[in-house]
C-alpha cells in the first residue's frame, strides 16, 4: 500500500494525459457528454464523430465503448417509457410524463465514460479488456431501480402512491420548494403560516417519504396555507423554523453565474503506491472502497464500484443503518434499501467516539477508496478529512460527493430537490405549455451517484498511471449542470431553453398509454383503441412507438431484472466488458 507522509501536493494531471480519443461508427446516446468528459479527463481527439469511442495510447493499449439505446427502445422518449422513467416522473400528476430532459441518455453516456474508465484501469493492471458496451435501457432501470425494488417487494408502500407534492406557490407568485429533514421543523414553519393542525400533521409523512415515492400526497390546505402568505413572510417562516425554501430558479439565471467548471475535480498529490498488480476478473478485483455514506448519491457510488469488482465496506452508525428497516421490505431488509447496497459488508462505526475514529484512520490506512457524503465541515471537524486521512496513507482515493461542491454561496440545503430548483432543472425538466416544477424522481441524487463513481474511476487510474494519491469531489451541481448543459447553451444564446409543448407527453389508449419516438410526426387519436391496436395503427403509418410502463411491477416478469438473495429485484449490471 502507501508509506506515511504528508501529502505534498502536485501539479494537476488528468488520468487520460497521453491517450488519444478515436470515434467512429453510427451515433449513439450521448456521444458528445462522454467526448467531452474524456476531454476534461486529459484525452486528445481526432475530431471525427460517432457512437464508436475508442481511447488509446502506447502504454496502456486502447479500449472501445460503444452505447446503444437497447433492444426495445430507439431513442430518449421510448427508453424513458419502456424502463418506466416517465411512470416514476409522473406520479406527482397522476399519469405518466416524459421528461423534457435528455436523462437517460445522460446517465448512458456517464456510464459509458465510466466502462471505458474501468477497461483502462483494468489494462493499467495488466488485464486484457478491450471493449465494454452500455444500453441506455439498462441505464434508465438503473436509474429507477429503488422503485422498482419497492414494487417487487412483499409488502406495500408505506406512504401512499397518490398524486401531489411540491413546489409551492406563495400569494405574490414566487414558486418555491421546501426542505426539511425534521418533523417539528415542518410543524414550525406551517404553525407560522396558519395551517391547520391536523393537515400539518397527516403531510409530514408523505411529504418525508417523497424522496422514496416520487409523490407527496398531502393535504391541498398545506397548498393554500402558502398561496395565502406573501414571499416575506414565507421567508420570515422559513428562518424561523429552520427549514429551507429556495424559489425556482430559471435556466437563464444559472447560465447567468455559470462557471464552467468540470462536473468532479481531481487534486493529485505525490504519494508512494504499490500498485495491486494484474488482475484477469473484473477491474476493480484486489480494491477496497470505505463508503460512510447515506440515502442516494454516495451509497449509489460505491454500489456501482462494487459492481466492478471492489469490495465494499459500509461504516454504519452503532445499531445500524437505519434505512435498513425503510419499508417495503424483503425478508425483513429494505427493498430500496438493497438496491443500493446489496453485497456490500458492513462495519459499525461511532464517528463521535475518539476511539472509533482511530480505528477508521487504521481502516482507511488499508483501503484503496474512502467515500463519504457528510453535511459539509463534518469530515474536517471530525479530523477525517482528506489531510487526516492521508497522513496514514498517501495513495487514498479519498472522495467527497456533496451537493454544492462550494461552488455557489448562500446556497440552501444540499438536497436532491433543493438542488433542481436553484439551478433550473424544474424548467428543464417540463416542456414549455407546463409549469416549472422539480421532479420528485431522485434526478440528481442518481445522476450525482454516478458521477462521482465516474470521479473515484478517474482518481483510480490516475493513481494506477502516476503512483499519485487523489483527492476527489463532485457534487448534485455538477450533476444538474451536466443535465441541463443543452438548456443552459441555449439560454445563454437567448434562445428559448425549454422544449416545445406537449414535448414527450404520452398518449392515452383505452386500456393504456403509449409513446411516440421524439422525431415522430403528430398522429391520430387512439384514445378509443386497446394499446395493442393503437401500437399496430401507429407503427403502420411509420411512426416509431412503444407501450408505456404504468405499473413497475410488469418489468419484473419479464427482461434482464433477477432477485438477489433477500428475494429482491436486482436490476443487470449496466456494462458488458469484452
Amino acid at each position: 500500500m502507501a508509506t506515511p507522509a504528508t501529502p505534498a501536493v502536485a501539479r494537476t494531471a488528468g488520468p487520460l494525459d497521453g491517450l488519444r480519443l478515436e470515434r467512429s461508427g453510427p451515433p449513439g446516446p450521448a456521444d458528445a457528454l462522454v467526448a467531452e468528459h474524456l476531454r476534461l479527463l486529459g484525452t486528445e481527439t481526432d475530431g471525427g464523430s460517432g457512437g464508436r469511442l475508442t481511447v488509446a495510447g502506447r502504454d496502456i493499449g486502447g479500449v472501445t465503448a460503444r452505447a446503444t439505446w437497447g433492444e426495445t427502445a430507439t431513442d430518449e422518449a421510448t427508453v424513458q417509457a419502456a424502463t418506466g422513467i416517465m411512470a416514476v416522473h409522473g406520479r406527482r400528476d397522476g399519469t405518466p410524463r416524459g421528461l423534457a430532459v435528455d436523462y437517460a441518455a445522460t446517465a448512458t453516456g456517464v456510464l459509458a465514460v465510466q466502462g471505458l474508465l474501468a477497461g483502462l484501469l483494468a489494462r493499467a493492471r495488466g488485464g486484457n479488456v478491450t471493449q465494454v458496451e452500455v444500453s441506455a435501457e439498462r441505464a434508465g432501470l438503473l436509474a429507477v431501480s429503488q422503485y422498482l425494488a419497492a414494487a417487487g417487494a412483499e409488502e406495500g408502500e408505506a406512504a401512499e402512491l397518490a398524486s401531489g407534492g411540491p413546489p409551492f406557490t406563495s400569494a405574490d407568485g414566487t414558486v418555491f420548494e421546501l426542505e426539511t429533514l425534521d418533523p417539528g421543523v415542518w410543524a414550525s414553519f406551517w404553525r407560522t403560516l396558519g395551517a391547520p393542525e391536523e393537515s400539518i400533521r397527516r403531510g409530514w409523512r408523505p411529504f418525508q417519504f417523497r424522496y422514496a415515492t416520487a409523490c407527496a400526497p398531502f393535504p391541498q390546505t398545506l397548498h393554500e396555507a402558502a398561496r395565502a402568505s406573501s414571499w416575506e413572510r414565507i421567508r420570515y417562516a422559513a428562518e424561523a423554523s429552520g427549514a429551507d425554501a429556495c424559489p425556482l430558479r430559471s435556466l437563464a439565471e444559472r447560465a447567468a453565474e455559470d462557471d464552467g467548471a468540470a462536473p468532479w475535480k481531481l487534486a493529485p498529490h505525490d504519494a508512494t503506491y504499490t500498485p495491486a498488480g494484474p488482475t484477469d476478473d473484473l477491474p476493480l478485483a484486489g480494491f477496497t472502497v470505505l463508503e460512510a455514506g447515506r440515502r442516494i448519491q454516495a451509497p449509489l457510488a460505491a454500489h456501482l464500484l462494487g459492481l466492478l469488482g471492489a469490495e465494499v465496506i459500509r461504516i454504519e452508525p452503532p445499531g445500524g443503518d437505519p434505512l435498513r428497516g425503510m419499508p417495503p421490505a424483503c425478508s425483513g431488509v429494505s427493498a430500496r434499501w438493497l438496491a443500493l447496497n446489496r453485497g456490500k459488508k458492513a462495519v459499525e462505526v461511532d464517528i463521535k467516539s475518539p476511539a472509533d475514529r482511530e480505528r477508521l484512520r487504521e481502516m482507511a490506512a488499508e483501503a484503496d477508496v474512502f467515500l463519504h457524503n457528510w453535511a459539509p465541515g463534518t469530515a474536517a471537524r471530525l479530523g477525517l478529512d482528506h489531510e487526516h486521512l492521508a497522513l496514514a496513507n498517501p495513495a487514498l482515493v479519498y472522495t467527497y460527493t456533496s451537493g454544492w461542491a462550494d461552488r455557489l454561496p448562500e446556497a440552501p440545503m444540499g438536497t436532491d430537490f433543493m438542488v433542481q430548483a436553484r439551478t433550473g432543472v424544474g424548467e428543464a425538466a417540463r416542456p414549455a405549455d407546463e409549469p416549472p416544477a422539480p421532479s420528485l424522481m431522485t434526478l440528481l441524487d442518481v445522476l450525482g451517484g454516478l458521477l462521482g463513481a465516474e470521479a473515484i474511476l478517474a482518481g483510480l487510474l490516475l493513481r494506477e498511471r502516476t503512483g499519485r494519491g487523489v483527492r476527489v469531489d463532485s457534487s448534485l451541481l455538477g450533476a444538474a449542470d451536466v443535465l441541463t448543459a443543452p438548456h443552459r447553451a441555449r439560454a445563454a444564446q437567448g434562445l428559448d431553453p425549454r422544449r416545445p409543448a406537449g414535448f414527450r407527453r404520452p398518449l392515452r389508449t383505452a386500456d393504456g398509454w403509449v409513446a411516440l419516438a421524439d422525431l415522430s410526426a403528430a398522429p391520430c387519436d387512439v384514445s378509443d383503441l386497446p394499446t395493442r391496436q393503437a401500437l399496430e395503427r401507429l407503427r403502420d403509418r411509420g411512426l416509431a412507438t412503444v407501450p408505456v410502463v404504468t405499473d413497475l411491477a410488469d418489468l419484473l416478469s419479464s427482461g434482464p431484472i433477477s432477485r438477489d438473495a433477500y428475494g429482491a429485484p436486482a436490476v443487470p449490471d449496466p456494462w458488458s466488458f469484452a
